[in-house]
């Protein structure tokens, strides 16, 4: 199986940052990754076929990893991608709200370029510091990251030592690139991040987070690879 993990340009900590391990790990594929839509509503839709084997091949994919406990938003997705997981592990799933999807406000259900480049453009901007620009009728940036960082306030409390979080294309980016210490916007922003992508983070809310490594595509491999699907969310802002 072709390698798709990719680690940070910037400079690794040798040593593990004290707490946990954390790995933010994308929804597989839906239909509206498929048509290109921005579907941010919840609970959402569930997933296509490729998005079903995405998943299946998580099990093997994360084996050794360490596991304890799993975590979902309330986005539908997010659980049917997480249940071949939490079958293998015998867990059940933590439903965290915060860590749904940016929300598309007025551009909810829309797929036409003007419209993403919108949405990813104010999430850009969120990125590169200014977090006041909002989603037209839609959360801005201090809205997004206070639920978000405060979803992962709370799994750190519950003290394991490695925890898989079910989460969002835009979301993960975003939060990711921005926490970590040891990348920069220009790094964040020109992440993949497709079905199944894994970003593995260590670190605690009160040390800070830092990026062991980015695994942009799907961690079953490339043959679960959908090259034709626009997916807005998957690519670099």
């Amino acid at each position: 199986m072709h390698d798709t993990r990719r680690s940070p340009e910037a400079p690794l900590g040798v040593n593990r940052v004290e707490g946990m391990r954390l790995l933010l790990i994308r929804h597989g594929q839906t239909p509206a990754n498929v048509s290109g839509i921005l579907e941010t509503t919840v609970p959402g839709p569930g997933l296509t076929d490729l998005g079903q084997e995405q998943a299946a091949a998580l099990p093997e994919a994360l084996a050794g990893r360490g596991v304890e406990a799993v975590f979902v938003s309330n986005m539908i997705r997010t659980t049917l991608t997480a249940q071949p997981l939490l079958d293998a592990l015998g867990l059940e799933p933590v439903e965290l709200p915060g860590l749904r999807e940016i929300e598309g406000g007025d551009l909810e259900g829309a797929s036409d370029q003007a419209a993403v480049r919108v949405y990813l453009g104010t999430v850009r901007s969120w990125i590169d510091g200014d977090r006041e620009p909002g989603m037209p009728g839609g959360p801005n940036g201090v809205d997004f990251f206070t639920r978000y960082d405060d979803a992962v306030a709370q799994i750190a409390s519950t003290g394991v030592e490695v925890a898989a979080a079910f989460s969002h294309g835009a979301a993960i980016r975003a939060w990711a690139g921005t926490t970590a210490q040891n990348v920069d916007e220009t790094f964040s922003t020109g992440q993949v991040l497709e079905n199944t992508g894994v970003v593995e983070l260590d670190g605690s809310p009160e040390a800070g987070w830092r990026v062991v490594s980015w695994e942009g595509r799907p961690v079953g491999g490339d043959d679960l690879v959908d090259e034709g699907a626009p997916d807005p969310t998957s690519e670099g802002f």
